[in-house]
């Protein structure tokens, strides 16, 4: 798979709590969490289950910064 976004954060489903229509897909990073919010859908499409290895892709226009 080719894609256009640079940042890519590779890690392990450790968590995955299904709604009806979104899930949140928790992946843990080098001792770091990255929480995402997909649909259902998305997450039966891919076979997603915890455990697997995953990239977390992230687009800069959705990042925020806090101090």
């Amino acid at each position: 798979m080719k894609i256009s976004a640079r940042n890519a954060l590779k890690g392990k489903v450790v968590e995955i709590a299904k709604g009806q229509i979104v899930a949140k897909v928790k992946i843990d990073i080098g001792g770091q969490s990255v929480t995402s919010v997909v649909s259902v859908e998305a997450i039966d499409d891919l076979g997603l289950t915890v455990g697997d290895e995953v990239s977390a892709i992230i687009k800069s226009t959705e990042v925020m910064l806090a101090k």
